[in-house]
């Protein structure tokens, strides 16, 4: 079956001769074989790989600058890199393949996985051609696979290279130019795209496929709240104007929709970047509290940092708080911490600025200081009996050297005994959405009925198949691993559909 996704043409698509539309705007209108919409490392992916491949490319950017939420990304998946076989990492494909199916309970879509997993070698080779340097295949937590292929620069420079190649290969990027509409036109056969700019200026670019590669949606409190079980308390780390609308455009092309309430979600501290402190304190996994005081769960949980996400996720108003002693900010301070910010905290990191973080915090209302249990019970407005219940429970814990509640390693049970007592406040917290469009193991986009809606591909956040109920790191580095790797995927079945 083959849906036509046919849509009718906006009005705003008729000109005069002067190149005016009726509404009055100046409107360039250009051609492509194909229209990338987004340039984060997805999109620049695709639209490198089809120009390679023949293809004419035209590329539309919202933001002002190239990157998107690929900037903050640390390292990509890949099993079986050359990268790997030199440092006799011995992970499969295969192994890759399963462990990332059996996470997700097979929610994902097995056939969509296993073109992606299959590709990451070649991708990571690929990136090396393209100039991206990279330092060592890595694990995200104790005793982890080494999938996490980090880089030299880190995302910055991921993108920043990828723009480059964009650029030398000719390919034009509009950047700060917002797709307002999208539809197809069955008859002549082509997409129509039209997107703003400044002052009123428009471009309207007729393509034979359209990638769309424009990420989620988690800037969009009304979409967070329509698709996704946390949109009433639930905060982007950092605020990239992921609104969605090419989801919905997508969608109003008789796309189906998959995984749009897939997130990447984490507990962080309000307000704060990757590099902080006072994230790094309140990360570390020793005593968290919910808002009656009492543990939820096994805090080392945060290792594997989406966990810690769906655990927030259930408890009142996504709020959590890290409690701790004097002893253990010593600790944190001298001897460094266990759970590391990535490779912007890394572990081990002794964070000696955290007295003056923590007297930061408390001026901003999110880290609480009193030399009694009670009084820090007050100040983070939880009830002081629970709180101290929660205390004795966990020092039981530690003097017995077993955690009761939610087996947690020992290695992570610390006592909360000596004055001062710390408080630091983290909130439910989403990178991003990871899902919305559904695809084909080619990355095409299909309808309800299971159909291709022809020369229409969708990848990276903005593509649903890939994760169960959250995102997965087992099989870490997947986020920007299959952005770039569906990518090429999408820009590759591209140049095959027009017959290049």
């Amino acid at each position: 079956m083959v849906s036509q996704g046919a849509g009718r043409l906006p009005r705003s698509l008729g000109f005069d001769d002067g190149g005016r539309n009726n509404g009055g705007r100046t409107m360039e209108t250009l051609e492509a074989d194909v229209l990338v919409i987004g340039a984060g490392s997805a999109g620049m992916a695709a639209a490198l790989t089809a120009r390679h491949g023949g293809a004419r490319i035209l590329m539309i950017e919202k933001m002002a600058t190239h990157g998107g939420t690929s900037r903050f990304a640390e390292g990509l998946f890949a099993a079986e890199s050359a990268l790997q076989i030199r440092k006799s990492i011995g992970i499969t494909r295969d192994q890759a393949f399963r462990t990332h199916m059996d996470n997700t309970h097979w929610y994902a879509n097995g056939r969509l996985v296993r073109a992606y997993v299959d590709k990451s070698a070649d991708t990571i080779d690929w990136l090396q051609q393209l100039g991206v340097t990279f330092t060592e295949p890595a694990a995200l937590f104790p005793d982890g696979p080494r999938t996490w292929h980090l880089m030299e620069g880190g995302g910055h420079a991921l993108v920043d290279t990828l723009f480059e190649q964009v650029k030398a290969a000719g390919i034009e990027a509009y950047l700060g130019t917002p797709v307002t509409e999208l539809v197809h036109d069955a008859e002549g056969d082509k997409y129509i795209a039209v997107g703003t700019r400044k002052k009123g200026e428009g471009v309207q670019v007729l393509a034979k496929a359209v990638i769309i590669a424009a990420g989620g949606f988690a800037s969009n409190r009304k979409m967070m709240e329509e698709h996704t079980n946390v949109g009433a308390f639930a905060d982007p780390v950092v605020d990239l104007d992921q609104q969605g609308e090419l989801l919905e455009l997508a969608w109003s092309l008789g796309a189906a929709r998959s995984g749009e309430g897939v997130l990447m979600s984490i507990a962080a501290v309000p307000g704060e970047s990757p590099v902080s402190q006072l994230w790094a304190a309140g990360a570390q996994p020793f005593l968290w509290v919910n808002l009656e005081g009492e543990r939820f769960c096994d805090e080392s949980v945060m290792y594997r940092f989406p966990y810690s996400g769906n655990a927030l996720a259930s408890q009142k108003d996504g709020v959590l708080f890290s409690v701790f002693d004097e002893d253990t900010k010593n600790f944190m301070i001298e001897q460094g911490i266990c759970y590391g910010l990535g490779e912007f905290v890394p572990v081990g990191t002794k964070i000696t600025d955290l007295p003056a973080n923590i007297e930061r915090g408390v001026a901003e209302g999110k880290a609480f200081i009193d030399d009694t249990t009670a009084g820090l019970a007050a100040k983070m407005g939880v009830d002081r009996k629970a709180l101290e219940a929660t205390i004795a429970q966990s020092n039981e814990c530690f003097d017995r050297n077993a955690d009761s509640l939610f087996a947690k390693d020992t290695r992570y049970l610390r006592p909360v005994r000596k004055p001062t007592f710390y408080a630091i406040k983290s909130t439910f917290h989403v990178f991003t959405t990871l899902g919305g469009i559904k695809i084909d193991h080619k990355t095409q986009v299909v309808d309800e009925g299971f159909g291709v809606i022809p020369g229409l591909y969708a990848v990276g956040n903005a593509a649903g198949g890939i994760y169960g109920e959250s995102y997965e790191v087992i099989t870490t580095g997947g986020s920007l691993g299959f952005a770039v790797n569906s990518g090429r995927i999408a820009g590759e079945n591209a140049v095959e559909y027009l017959g290049l």
